[in-house]
């Protein structure tokens, strides 16, 4: 792990333990947004996990998003450094795949 990811590894961990207990949790998304961020800068490093982090933070409030929003396994398709808004999704949530129940889902919903 390299210091950048510790360093703000270190921090998030003591947002989660001092303030965001004071203020109480109230996060629209699981995992909630400190989580989603730490996750994030591990597996992307600082610049990009941070602005994927970020966008996810301007995504949690009472107009945006809710439900369950996992980080993504790659970044988006023509994302680069010198565009970094271009990491983060900035709308909607990504929802994890359905179970498959044995309905075709090119059928419809089966009727």
């Amino acid at each position: 792990m390299y210091w950048p990811r510790k360093a703000a590894h270190i921090a998030i961990r003591g947002y989660q333990l001092s303030f965001s207990m004071l203020v109480g949790r109230h996060c629209r998304h699981w995992p909630s947004c400190s989580a989603y961020t730490d996750e994030a800068i591990q597996r992307f490093g600082l610049w990009r996990g941070g602005w994927i982090g970020f966008a996810r933070i301007c995504r949690c409030n009472p107009y945006g998003t809710s439900g369950i929003d996992m980080v993504c396994e790659e970044l988006p398709p023509r994302s680069s450094w010198y565009r970094p808004w271009s990491y983060g999704r900035w709308r909607g949530t990504n929802v994890p795949a359905a179970i498959d129940s044995g309905a075709d889902p090119a059928a419809g919903d089966g009727t």
